[in-house]
């Protein structure tokens, strides 16, 4: 188990629901039946991670996020995980707006597009490629990079409540620096939201 993701697993209660947005090979779902024993659904597009998380034993649909999460009734989930995939897709904002309609709680994580590394190349006139960037900018598939300031800004455009965060290093640790400076400092972001209470 990554280590970001071990820190994700902290925030799952034993026995949830949960439904895993691109969860790849099922490795994220597979952990958390066994450790936290929670059920639910990853949803995949990849044919070859759809059969390794059926060879996992995970339950997995495939699907395209970009298409939504229409088939899913508004709380159908105690938790909505988008785990380093919300920088892919078209539309990101909407994506966490159908995250907190179908999950009580969404957990979303991302790569920092505001550290320090990332600054450095495209001062020097270059595409990043970073440990949290790894990919060439012909290859990537990233769409929609931000940083944490920029997600902050829209958890508060859209009434998102953040319940808790975890921001990191590339080693995955927390420190000082990213305490002093987090959108310089941080390289991978974990974010705990809740929809904003409904008006009454």
């Amino acid at each position: 188990m990554r280590p970001d993701l071990a820190l994700l697993c902290d925030w799952i209660r034993p026995g949830s629901r949960i439904l895993d947005l691109g969860c790849g090979d099922g490795a994220l779902l597979s952990y958390l039946a066994e450790h936290r024993q929670v059920s639910g659904y990853g949803l995949e597009v990849d044919e070859d991670k759809v059969a390794r998380c059926i060879k996992a034993g995970a339950n997995v649909i495939q699907a395209d996020l970009d298409d939504g999460l229409r088939d899913f009734d508004s709380g159908s989930f105690d938790y909505v995980v988008m785990n380093l995939a919300l920088q892919a897709l078209q539309r990101p904002d909407d994506a966490v707006t159908e995250i907190l309609r179908v999950g009580r709680i969404g957990i979303v994580t991302f790569p920092n597009f505001g550290h320090w590394r990332v600054r450095a190349a495209l001062a020097a006139g270059r595409m990043p490629v970073t440990p949290s960037l790894p990919d060439r900018w012909y290859d990537s598939p990233n769409i929609h990079l931000c940083t944490v300031d920029d997600f902050e800004d829209l958890c508060r455009q859209r009434g998102w409540r953040i319940i808790a965060r975890r921001l990191l290093d590339r080693s995955h640790h927390e420190g000082a620096r990213i305490r002093l400076a987090p959108n310089l400092f941080c390289e991978i972001a974990l974010y705990m939201l809740q929809a904003p209470e409904p008006s009454a």
